[in-house]
């Protein structure tokens, strides 16, 4: 999924009209990202607590383990101030393994990962402080996760598409170099999923994830 993402993002780099020398970015970060509290509804087919799923576990982000947290993202300034793109963001989510278990679950996550793909649009203030650029965006698209879920009813373990998502993210970036900046944001995803377990059941959870991250950008 991510290769076809990156993918994607090289053609519409190639494709966007050469205005100017630092038209196109594509940005790459990875950072800190937790999950609070998702309530949990549905029906689980031999479940042994309970079929009829109903719970608010806490829910952990582990950006760290593997595969990490990260973002990949392509954004075409249509002039100094407003760009619009796409971006993939692999985020992750586990509900904590007490709560799920007393709830008839040995497994309950979204980990390879709780992935966003979105259409945004972003608004930049260029050198507003020193060199400092800072901007602020937000998006609209879907939500991709690897759905992760094993009780006594069965074992679910695939890609679904689950639902619609947004984002919104706040920053400011800094540059390296004639081709390469840095950037440091806070980024935020709401997330719809309804994921078809393979028993014949089905769970609904809305994620929210909020994340720290630093980043690099190039420059085309």
């Amino acid at each position: 999924m991510t290769r076809s993402f990156a993918l994607l993002m090289a053609c519409f780099a190639m494709s966007a009209p050469a205005a100017n020398a630092n038209e196109f970015e594509l940005s790459f970060y990875t950072g800190f990202q937790t999950a609070p509290h998702a309530n949990v509804t549905g029906n689980d087919p031999g479940n042994g607590v309970d079929e009829d799923v109903d719970f608010t576990p806490a829910w952990e982000g582990r950006p760290f383990d593997m595969p990490p947290y990260y973002g990949i993202r392509g954004t075409w300034w249509r002039n100094s101030t407003f760009g619009v793109g796409l971006e993939f963001n692999h985020a992750k989510v586990y509900a904590d393994e007490d709560d799920a278990a007393d709830n008839g679950f040995s497994r309950l996550e979204f980990t390879d990962g709780l992935n966003i793909v979105t259409v945004n649009a972003f608004r930049r203030w260029p050198e507003q402080f020193g060199d400092w650029t800072p901007y602020v965006g937000g998006g609209v698209g879907l939500a991709i996760p690897h759905v992760d879920v094993e009780s006594d009813g069965g074992k679910t373990f695939e890609y679904q598409l689950t639902g619609a998502a947004v984002m919104w993210a706040a920053g400011a970036s800094y540059p390296l170099s004639e081709k390469w900046d840095g950037f440091v944001e806070y980024k935020g995803t709401y997330s719809q999923n309804t994921a078809e377990l393979d028993n014949g059941g089905e769970l609904e959870v809305d994620f929210v994830t909020n994340a720290i991250n630093l980043g690099l950008t190039f420059n085309f």
